[in-house]
């Protein structure tokens, strides 16, 4: 073995046995002022120029494997064009045809709000799209993802929690500035904290849909429904929940069976991504449970081996802010995901960071006395990225002793990387805003629950490393970091 190597070697087996076996509170020293909105004029906040010129441009897969994509965009002053010109290199240009709505909320009437589905997309090809035809024209570009199967490796950036402060704006660049280059963006849920300003500000729901675009125009957001997506507001008159939401960001929610944008699937290259609503009903019997059980005993692991689920109330949680919130969903799903061996599951909410060891708590019917979390091979690991910057700021408020579920845990601001490499392994990594993008202050190895279950982490053994995507991995370890 060439010298460099056997040094690359053994440097990671020193690091794997030093930090090996998680429950790490991180000492990380962060600023603690409180964040605070970018004001209205702020660059990030930018109008195109043109008169009624597309702004707000999101896009989100549009089917359930990745041959069509939805486009949205606002136009202010009249509805304009619905359609949406697309090409590539290849493919002559074509034309779609979306549609345009609008709503009132309380002394607010929004812009025209165009969604528009365009079809037949081939896999992994870079696509262009022209918008505002016949007005203020703008094209922009996106690229679709492989055809789904098993080993088709794919990137998906994380951010929850979001807002519009000036941290979140660094979260953002962090995010974009990340050499582990993310293709879509997996987000958990409170996109622009209007409800947190008088009579739930509908403004800021334009000005956060322009602050993202440089972003969600480019490559698809996944999303994910919060708490304050719910914008019920009796109070001023507004008693429909989530109307500003389901206006602005639609979902593929019909390709999967379900009745509801809030609970949808979807499949991205080697993954089945399951988006699940934390604030609808989730009960027996309800439409989301009946969903939910349908939909998980569909997924096809020789197909798509990553089974992801996106929440937004985090099920394990060791800080004291929404501390167990959570818990009558994990109670209501926990055993599904166990047996049918969900990979990871990714929450918001908790404006900080944590991630769980693979744990349990099946055992515990109320009477056994069996009520703490287990370590288990076939349970997911529990991520919780509600770091995005908002305005109400960092949660730094733990729980003392830290518990045995977590493994790692730190209240600063960032974003997350899951980088698919094949059906057995992926790498995860989480950047915290004050570092430098290629900073990873928390990581693990994934290895699938379906294709390679893994054994438990032994830091006294030692390690067969085997090159991997040019890189070494540590191939028995199902949860150590490095």
């Amino acid at each position: 073995m060439p010298k460099m190597a056997v040094l690359v070697v053994f440097g990671l087996l020193l690091s794997l046995a030093m930090v090996c076996n998680g429950g790490i509170t991180s000492t990380f020293v962060r600023k603690t002022e409180s964040t605070v909105d970018m004001p209205y004029e702020s660059d990030a906040f930018q109008i195109p120029p043109g008169h009624n010129a597309p702004q707000q441009v999101h896009i989100t897969q549009g089917d359930q494997e990745g041959t069509a994509m939805i486009v949205s965009w606002i136009t202010p002053d009249e509805p304009g064009s619905s359609v949406v010109l697309f090409w590539s290199d290849k493919h002559k240009t074509k034309k779609a045809e979306g549609k345009a709505k609008q709503y009132k909320y309380h002394d607010y009437t929004s812009g025209y709000i165009h969604h528009c589905t365009i079809r037949k997309l081939e896999h992994n090809t870079k696509y262009y799209y022209k918008i505002g035809i016949g007005q203020a024209e703008r094209t922009f570009w996106f690229v679709t993802p492989s055809a789904v199967g098993p080993d088709a490796p794919y990137t998906f950036g994380l951010l929850g929690d979001l807002g519009q402060t000036f941290d979140s704006n660094k979260t953002l660049a962090h995010y974009e500035s990340n050499p582990l280059k993310g293709q879509t963006v997996l987000c958990l849920g409170d996109l622009s904290y209007a409800d947190n300003h008088p009579n739930h500000d509908q403004v800021k729901w334009d000005t956060f849909g322009r602050f993202i675009e440089r972003s969600a125009a480019y490559q698809p957001w996944i999303h994910t429904a919060g708490n304050h997506e719910i914008d019920y507001a009796p109070e001023i008159g507004e008693t429909k929940p989530f109307k500003p939401y389901q206006h602005r960001y639609t979902t593929p929610f019909k390709a999967s069976g379900s009745t509801s944008p809030f609970w949808y699937s979807v499949k991205i290259a080697s993954a089945h991504i399951i988006v699940l609503s934390s604030y609808s009903s989730y009960g027996k019997y309800t439409p989301q449970y009946k969903w939910l059980e349908q939909e998980l005993p569909k997924v096809n692991r020789d197909e798509t081996p990553w089974l992801i689920v996106l929440v937004h109330s985090p099920w394990y949680n060791s800080y004291n802010y929404h501390y167990m919130e959570g818990e009558t969903m994990r109670v209501q799903f926990e055993s599904w995901f166990v047996q049918h061996k969900v990979d990871v599951v990714f929450a918001g909410h908790v404006h900080a960071y944590e991630r769980s060891e693979r744990v349990s708590n099946i055992a515990n019917n109320l009477e056994n006395g069996k009520c703490s979390p287990v370590k288990d091979q076939s349970a997911p690991v529990y991520i919780t990225i509600g770091d995005g910057g908002n305005i109400e700021g960092i949660a730094t408020n733990m729980r003392d002793p830290q518990p045995d579920y977590s493994a790692y845990r730190e209240a600063s601001f960032g974003h997350a990387i899951f980088d698919i490499k094949n059906r057995t392994h992926a790498y995860y990594s989480w950047h915290r805003n004050d570092d430098g993008a290629a900073v990873k202050a928390d990581s693990m190895w994934f290895f699938n629950r379906y294709h390679h279950p893994g054994d438990p982490c032994k830091c006294k053994d030692s390690y067969f490393l085997y090159h991997l995507s040019k890189q070494f991995v540590p191939r028995n370890l199902y949860s150590c970091t490095h």
